[in-house]
């Protein structure tokens, strides 16, 4: 036991809370996608264990990706976002015109050996991590709109516009974690009202001349018909919510699921529609909860920062990732419209669970540096009180 936790001491630096969800979160993920992925496995020729094992290796990559960010200061994050937002500008340009089309969406491009690749995540990622930055930097001078806020307003607009072509609730998400940003960030309400502004010029420009303008006016319509005039759910939502309804409080047990031959992608946007059915209300609240933690060590890790940069990307990445949970567990159960957002860390997926990994990795990189800091300055007293054991032995 000794070895095993001298190894962890060493390897898993940070927060262990924050270990211990990710690492509970990959094991439900495993069960979960194994059990709903029998009719993408007939349609496809492929037998499930043929995806168990890629979904298997996605998610080890994605650890692999959290672990060598929480490795890496965070504060070389800094450096490397605006060049990541300057590259992550022309591919989303490049999705939205030649990028791989599904269910009416260019959301995707094809990259030689790696295979799918979606431009969104690289590009949320990127916007937030430099949000923080420049919102760091600019502490002195935060009300200068010139200097500080043109900047921000711009590539917010900007960022979630081009985004919002293929993807309007990744938009939203997005735009929702800048706006709590410069909240935290000490922006004033009147600037922040600016942002909403400049969100609703770039969102409804990336609606008008983007793909999913009709998609989202459909499924709000959708919604409200179910709502307020007490109309039927479309069918994804509707077997969505009977899983929900027959799973009970203990659930029909792993592999059991019956909405899972006639959900489409059970395996992604409704994943937790299964882990209710075959887990009861047990195990969606135990996924509710582990989400909820993962939010309250993140923002623990803000407050806990005595840096602004650092505070203020941890917030920012804690609450895209748990946001993002909250829509699509919110979507199963019926308090919102379809959105076709993935459950972060469960549902099946390539280069999503890679970038989460990514931003947990760098939530943990700001929890560890935070401690080397508190350690750092705890040393010098303690290396003192041996110094003066030592030299009262001596004296002895």
């Amino acid at each position: 036991m000794e070895k095993i936790k001298t190894w962890v001491d060493r390897n898993l630096q940070g927060d262990r809370v924050i270990w211990a969800v990710v690492f509970a979160l990959s094991v439900i993920s495993i069960l979960v996608v194994y059990s709903s992925i029998g009719t993408l496995a007939y349609k496809k020729a492929n037998s499930p264990e043929f995806y168990l094992v890629k979904h298997t290796f996605m998610v080890a990559l994605g650890l692999a990706a959290m672990w060598f960010a929480h490795k890496i200061d965070y504060r070389y994050y800094s450096k490397l976002s605006r060049l990541a937002l300057w590259v992550s500008v022309p591919l989303l340009i490049y999705t939205f015109t030649n990028g791989v089309n599904l269910n009416g969406a260019n959301r995707w491009i094809m990259i030689p050996i790696i295979g799918s690749f979606q431009p969104s995540d690289f590009a949320s990622l990127a916007l937030i991590i430099n949000l923080a930055s420049m919102l760091s930097k600019k502490q002195q001078n935060i009300e200068d709109i010139k200097e500080s806020l043109i900047p921000i307003l711009i590539w917010c607009g900007v960022i979630c516009g081009l985004i919002a072509l293929t993807n309007l609730s990744t938009a939203v998400l997005v735009f929702a974690t800048c706006m709590l940003i410069m909240f935290i960030g000490r922006v004033p309400v009147r600037y922040l009202a600016m942002l909403v502004l400049i969100g609703l010029l770039f969102g409804s420009a990336g609606l008008y001349f983007g793909q999913r303008l009709d998609t989202a006016i459909n499924r709000v319509k959708d919604f409200y018909g179910y709502v307020v005039e007490g109309k039927d759910l479309p069918f994804q939502a509707q077997h969505g919510m009977i899983a929900v309804a027959t799973g009970g409080i203990v659930g029909k047990g792993p592999g059991n699921s019956e909405q899972r031959n006639i959900l489409p992608h059970p395996y992604s946007d409704f994943v937790y529609a299964i882990v209710i059915e075959e887990y009861g209300l047990i195990g969606g609240v135990v996924v509710l909860v582990l989400y909820l933690i993962l939010l309250h060590r993140g923002m623990k890790a803000a407050y806990n920062s005595e840096r602004a940069f650092g505070g203020l990307l941890s917030a920012g990445l804690a609450f895209d990732i748990v946001g993002q949970a909250m829509v699509n567990m919110g979507v199963v159960v019926g308090l919102g419209p379809i959105t076709g957002q993935p459950l972060p860390l469960i549902s099946m997926g390539g280069t999503a669970l890679v970038f989460t990994g990514l931003s947990v990795g760098i939530i943990l990189s700001v929890s560890r540096g935070e401690q080397e800091q508190h350690w750092g300055q705890l040393k010098p007293e303690g290396d003192e009180r041996i110094k003066e054991k030592d030299v009262s032995a001596k004296a002895a």
